[in-house]
């Protein structure tokens, strides 16, 4: 009995480690997802602006 509950203690800690790890991924592609968007936005923002700029340059 005592090794029974000793295997099901391994098995629900490892469930549980699971669970948290999959959460955490969960997280994290999110993340990357949001952080790829912005990335993204503010590179193409800062390349509009400097093509304004340099229009604004030439006309001097």
């Amino acid at each position: 009995m005592q090794t029974l509950l000793k295997v099901l203690g391994i098995i629900a800690l490892i469930w549980i480690g699971f669970m948290v790890l999959g959460a955490v991924f969960k997280f994290l592609i999110w993340a990357l997802v949001i952080g790829a968007v912005l990335f993204v936005g503010s590179a193409a923002y800062a390349a509009v602006k400097s093509k304004s700029d340099r229009q604004a340059l030439n006309r001097r």
